[in-house]
């Protein structure tokens, strides 16, 4: 079967391409002919599309000619700026199957606002918020939930004159801060969500469904993140699924009859311990390799799921696997040696620069594994190093 595989220098690709190149043919795409995933030993061809961001339609035109050119048979997605024009699309690429919900479906989960409405419907918990239609408003009704607020723009991404312009979550602490954030955001990228912070660790779940049906789910836990404030995780380890956040999870994707993968993140609320919905992510996620080491490998299911609707649910998975990405977790260290802002975000116990340079060398037992690197396919964790010390030594 030949897979192509988008966004080549997402570490989500680099582990597909692994995942499937050992019975399949795979072909990578992204920005650049040279990606993580292009130079692995299982990639069989590569090829380079305009920026999604700056040309849109330019990167459809080309990934669609090549998916008639080389005669894909799916056509698999990785980050959110490929899926849903790929999903918009998705006729013009037939008949190569793409194992994702409908366009429709990817916005709705995606919607901030929306998924919150149904979270409640559905008696999902979720932080108390409001949605707000403009600046004005969001300081007018900020006094309804009170400070510190969460401010989410209802997209992570909107596209505006042909172009995708990226939101980002903003926190504030006032008024005059609230004020400020609301009024740099463009137009477009209300309704704007307040919400209020919850306090507590998060709790990230990944599932897998066959329109609607639960066939695989996984958990782990961020032990260090880039920005150590909180940010992408650079060492993580696998965990028992929180049950009370799995019935949440299966709530809202049955709801969506979802197909295929997605990310549900929640936060366990220190008040009372229970998980409240923060968002839906309906595309595979960064630390997808530890999925597979440990036992769920999320992209051979979509692929058996393609021609097999009775796929059984997977039973489980070994827990206490760690995964580490090793760069990420460098830069991760430097930020808490040489940025003095990022120490005083941590709690105090965690500031220490002698106690950050000894977790980082602290060996992480023999079910640790690296992300990138691995001595049967070491080409990508070269290329990654290469980039890492000419971003680092111009």
């Amino acid at each position: 079967m030949k897979i192509l595989v988008t966004d080549g220098d997402n570490r989500a690709a680099l582990a597909i391409t692994r995942s499937l190149g050992r019975d399949h043919e795979i072909i990578v795409g992204a920005c650049n002919r040279r990606s993580l995933a292009s130079v692995s030993r299982w990639c069989r061809d590569s090829f380079a599309y305009p920026d999604p961001v700056r040309d849109p339609q330019g990167f459809i035109d080309t990934l669609r000619d090549e998916v008639r050119r080389r005669s894909i048979d799916v056509l698999l997605p990785v980050a959110d700026i490929t899926t849903i024009p790929v999903a918009e699309h998705r006729d013009e690429f037939s008949p190569c199957r793409i194992p994702f919900p409908d366009a429709d479906t990817i916005k709705r989960a995606a919607d901030k606002v929306g998924i919150m409405a149904l979270a409640a419907r559905l008696g999902v918990p979720c932080p108390a918020g409001i949605a707000v239609g403009s600046a004005r408003e969001g300081v007018a009704r900020a006094d309804e939930l009170g400070f510190p607020l969460v401010v989410k723009p209802g997209q992570s991404r909107v596209r505006v004159d042909g172009r995708w312009l990226s939101t980002s979550v903003r926190y504030a602490s006032d008024p005059v801060v609230l004020a400020q954030i609301l009024g740099d955001l463009h137009p477009a990228m209300f309704p704007v969500l307040l919400q209020e912070r919850i306090q507590g660790p998060g709790v990230g779940l990944f599932l897998c469904c066959d329109h609607g049906r639960p066939v695989a789910a996984f958990c782990h836990q961020r032990l260090r993140e880039k920005p150590p404030s909180g940010g992408v995780s650079v060492l993580r380890e696998s965990t028992p699924v929180d049950e009370r956040a799995r019935d949440y999870a299966e709530r809202l994707l049955g709801e969506l009859r979802w197909n295929g993968v997605a990310m549900v993140e929640f936060k366990r609320d220190a008040r009372d311990g229970i998980p409240k919905l923060m968002e839906i992510n309906g595309r595979f996620w960064g630390s997808l390799q530890l999925a597979i080491d440990a036992g769920v490998d999320f992209p051979a299911l979509l692929i058996r799921m393609l021609d097999d609707p009775t796929v059984p649910a997977v039973p489980g998975y070994r827990t206490g696997v760690r995964s580490r990405w090793f760069w990420g977790d460098v830069d991760a260290l430097l930020m808490l040696l040489m940025k003095r802002a990022e120490r005083e975000r941590l709690p105090r116990a965690q500031r220490g620069r002698l106690r950050a340079i000894a977790a980082f060398l602290q060996w992480q037992g023999p079910d640790c594994r690296f992300e990138v690197l691995r001595l049967g396919d070491i080409r990508p964790w070269l290329l990654e190093s290469w980039r890492w010390f000419t971003r680092r030594c111009p």
